[in-house]
Parts: structure tokens; C-alpha cells; sequence
């Protein structure tokens, strides 16, 4: 069986823990590799040679460290289809979510090859008499970045793309599920040119979650995952001094005005709710139809596009989407929809039990469409991170301002209408952080910025863009004057106008 370690100092090593966890085919249920459990020790070694390599780099300068990121723009590109392959494997979702997964990782790291001008600092002449004003951005050290499972591509270019660009050093914990694409790109940025310890990437679990929050040596500790663990690793990484910014869930709400397009309301919220089997934090899981009628013009647009769907292998080029991640998530799922049903919700597709041909052992979940829910029920307020779409009726524009805002989760929220006064006063007033008009997936460039509000972002700095560059940066500023006055050595006198 398939033996998956650690990449430190700049080679795969196997792992000295005794401990391991199984990494599952989606598709067919089998156990297709195991992943060593880093010990305390091994981040250590991790982060020492990760702190020799960082002064150097640090001191480069940042047209070199740009060069470095372009090299290793190009060897993800000419790996892409290879990645996406391996990113499938472990993870589920079709070969065109992943090549969209690396893509919008590749994204960022376009934008990270940009820090000659992004990491310039500001300056000021003549601040005072005979006085200059400058300030530059220097990197923290050793920073941290922990992913989750369903973006193992894009959300570590997230991280140390910005944080290895602006010169640190950074030790990557991807998650256990699907280890084996964060590991490749650390292996292809040192194959790409960068020095040997730079970036690391250690598997492990909570062990190695708290020891990374506990290291006096790592300074800045950036996180994507569920809202507790984000608040977890916040207030953890916070009480030891650390920066960090993390990211929790979502219960992104899509809103549906009487006037919108409603084909491609329709078209936009079906694959924003079911594409990569709903297992994104920006996938739209809650839909708003507002105004009479309006609910049942989405059904009678929405129950065929459902019952037209192909659910497949993650290698089938037909299908929609594929398998959720493991066993375990799958019963999850099918709880939730369990849940819903005792709590009142009207089941109008029912995902669960759902059975792939040669491969009923795959952790398949059908779509489901679950009508008549309200916010009083705790699967509203919970994420359920899967194919499972719940309809909240609403009666007016201001029912469909306070659903969102009034919910724990604030990540994103879209809002389908054809008034673009609405859609203004909307995007205004919504108490939520990412926000799309007629956009269905809200994620913002890479040159913006990515965050939510409430318990979908703990910490004040948003990943990517501008607010990447200046969390994993510190401000130096100098106040200088040079007084008039002469040495015996003066090589020269400056002249007098």
C-alpha cells in the first residue's frame, strides 16, 4: 500500500510517528493509501531548517523571489492535468472541478509574482525640515498555513504563495484526507528553484495542529476550515503571540427578486448548490425565493435541471459531480437530511441511499431539494457541506435582507434580480462578506480579496490580494534627517544653493 510522509529540508522523508490514517478512493470506498502522522519532533526539524532558509530569502531581493514564483507558475501549469488527476483520486470531485481547484490556485501565485510592486513600502520627502519618511515591509519569519480537504490545491497556493513571495518561510498542514497535492506542489516549488527548506508541508492531525500553534518560532498561522476549529486555532494561536487569520464555515443564501432571469437564476444556483457534490464554503446551499410565485416558478425551472443531472465517477467527463470525501462525511450528509425531515422540511428529491452502478461502495450522495424550511431549524443554522439545496420562502425584499445578516455564518450571498437599485440597496445593507449580483459563487479575484463576517472569519485579515501581503508582512518605518556638517574625511562638500 501506497506510504504517504513529509517533504522537509527539501525531500520526501516517510515519518518516524507509529501512527497513520487511511486515505480513501471516493469512488469505490477502498482504503488506496495511509498518511504518517507527524510528531512534534519532526516540526521542529520542519521549522529549524525552515528558519535557516528563510534569512537568506528573506534578504533577496524581491525581483529574485518574483522570478522564483514565475518558475514555479510554470511547472504547476505543465503538471496541471497530472494534478488534477491525483487531486480527484483522494478527493472526489469531477477532473474539471480540480483543474478549476489548481487554476485558481495558480491564480494567486500569478498575483504573488507581483511583489516588486505590491511590497514597496510608501515614502515621504520633506515630512519636516530636512526630514524623510519611509517604510517598508519586511516578512515575520516562519509562518503556518492549515487546509482543508476540499481545495487541496487552491487554498495552499492561497497561503504560501503570498507568504513565501513577500520572504518567509512557511510550513504547510494540509489535511489528512488528501495530502497528496500539497505535497507535489512543495515538491515543485523546490524542483522550481526555491531553496531547499523553504516550504515544507508536515501531515499530521490535532497533534500537530496544536504544536504548530504552540511553536515559539512560527509567527503568523493562517486557517480554512470548520467555524469551532477556526475559532480553536484563533484563540489558540493568538494566546501564544502569533498573527492569524482563520476561516470558518457557511450558509451562503441566494436570493431570487420576482423579476430575475429566472432560467438562469436557475442554471447559476444548480451548479453553485450541487457542483463538487456541495462540498465548497462557497457553495449557495440556502436559495430565497421572494414575492408570491416566485417559489414556484424556481421549482418549476429547478425539479427537472435536478432530475437531469449525472452523478459519476470523479474520471467521468458526463458527470456533474461525483463523491463526497469518505464514509464518514456521507452518513453526515444523509443525517442532516434526516434531521431536516423530523424538523418539518418537504423532501422534493431525496439524495439519500443513492447507489452508483459498479460502484455501490462509493460515497455517493444524490441531490436533494428540501422545501419549507425555516430559520428556527438547526439544519438552517448548520452547514451541512453537501449536494443539499433547502428553500426558505420569503415574503419581501426585507425578509431577504435580514436572512442572511441574522445568520451565524456571513461568507458570501448572491442576489438575482434585474433592478439594479435593489441589487445596490442589497449589497449595501447584507451583513455578509462576499457578495454577488447575479454572480452565484461570489470569490473574489486574486488582486481583491477573500473573507466572510461573523463566525465565517476569525481575525481581521482576509486571505490573497492586498490583505495577504499585509498579514504576512510587518511595517518598518524610518524618520531620517542628515544634518549640514562637515568630517575631516568628507570625501566631498555638498554645495550650497
Amino acid at each position: 500500500m501506497k506510504q504517504i510522509g513529509h517533504f522537509i529540508d527539501g525531500a520526501r522523508v516517510a515519518g518516524s510517528s507509529s501512527r497513520s490514517k487511511d486515505i480513501f478512493d471516493p469512488n469505490t470506498g477502498a482504503v488506496q493509501a495511509q498518511v504518517n502522522m507527524a510528531t512534534p519532533s519532526e516540526l521542529d526539524a520542519a521549522v529549524a531548517s525552515a528558519a535557516a532558509a528563510q534569512i537568506e530569502w528573506g534578504k533577496m531581493n524581491p525581483q529574485k523571489r518574483s522570478r522564483v514564483m514565475f518558475a514555479f507558475k510554470e511547472a504547476v501549469e505543465a503538471e496541471m492535468d497530472s494534478l488534477a488527476a491525483m487531486l480527484s483520486s483522494e478527493h472526489g470531485k469531477v477532473l474539471a472541478d480540480s483543474r478549476g481547484d489548481v487554476m485558481r490556485g495558480i491564480d494567486v501565485i500569478e498575483f504573488a509574482c507581483g511583489i516588486p510592486h505590491g511590497q514597496k513600502g510608501e515614502h515621504t520627502y520633506g515630512a519636516g525640515p530636512e526630514i524623510d519618511v519611509y517604510s517598508m515591509r519586511k516578512p515575520l519569519g516562519v509562518v503556518a498555513g492549515i487546509t482543508p480537504f476540499n481545495f487541496p490545491a487552491m487554498i495552499p497556493m492561497w497561503m504560501f504563495g503570498m507568504a513565501i513571495a513577500t520572504g518567509n518561510a512557511c510550513i504547510l498542514k494540509p489535511s489528512e484526507k488528501d495530502p497528496s497535492v500539497p505535497m507535489r506542489l512543495a515538491e515543485l516549488f523546490f524542483e522550481a528553484g526555491g531553496p531547499k527548506g523553504l516550504l515544507q508541508c508536515i501531515n499530521g492531525d490535532k497533534e500537530i495542529v496544536d504544536a504548530i500553534c504552540d511553536h515559539p518560532t512560527i509567527k503568523a498561522v493562517s486557517f480554512v476550515g470548520s467555524s469551532d476549529i477556526a475559532q480553536y486555532v484563533y484563540s489558540r494561536a493568538t494566546a501564544n503571540g502569533k498573527r492569524a487569520q482563520c476561516m470558518g464555515g457557511a450558509k451562503n443564501h441566494g436570493i431570487i427578486m420576482p423579476d430575475a432571469n429566472m432560467d438562469q437564476a436557475v442554471k447559476d444556483i444548480l451548479g453553485a448548490a450541487f457542483g463538487s457534490a456541495g462540498e465548497r464554503c462557497m457553495a449557495l446551499p440556502v436559495v430565497v425565493p421572494v414575492g408570491e410565485g416566485t417559489a414556484e416558478k424556481f421549482l418549476e425551472k429547478m425539479l427537472p435541471a435536478i432530475d437531469a443531472m449525472t452523478l459519476g465517477t470523479s474520471t467521468d467527463p458526463d458527470a456533474d459531480y461525483g463523491p463526497v470525501v469518505t464514509q464518514v462525511h456521507k452518513e453526515s450528509i444523509e443525517a442532516n437530511i434526516d434531521k431536516a425531515v423530523k424538523e418539518g422540511a418537504k423532501v422534493l428529491r431525496d439524495g439519500r441511499g443513492f447507489k452508483l452502478q459498479g460502484h455501490e461502495d462509493g460515497f455517493f450522495v444524490g441531490p436533494t431539494l428540501l422545501d419549507n424550511v425555516t430559520p428556527d431549524m438547526e439544519t438552517y443554522h448548520d452547514e451541512i457541506f453537501g449536494p443539499v439545496l433547502q428553500i426558505v420562502r420569503a415574503d419581501t425584499f426585507e425578509d431577504a435582507v435580514r436572512l442572511p445578516s441574522e445568520h451565524q455564518y456571513g461568507n458570501g450571498v448572491a442576489i438575482f434580480t434585474q433592478n439594479g437599485r435593489a441589487a445596490r440597496e442589497f449589497a449595501d445593507r447584507v451583513e455578509v462578506g462576499m457578495v454577488g449580483i447575479n454572480v452565484p459563487i461570489p470569490v473574489p479575484v486574486s488582486y481583491h480579496s477573500f473573507g466572510g463576517w461573523k463566525r465565517s472569519a476569525f481575525g481581521s485579515a482576509n486571505q490573497y490580494g492586498m490583505e495577504g501581503l499585509r498579514f504576512y508582512t510587518k511595517v518598518k518605518t524610518v524618520t531620517q534627517r542628515w544634518p549640514e556638517g562637515e568630517t575631516e574625511d568628507s570625501a566631498f562638500i555638498i554645495p550650497r544653493f
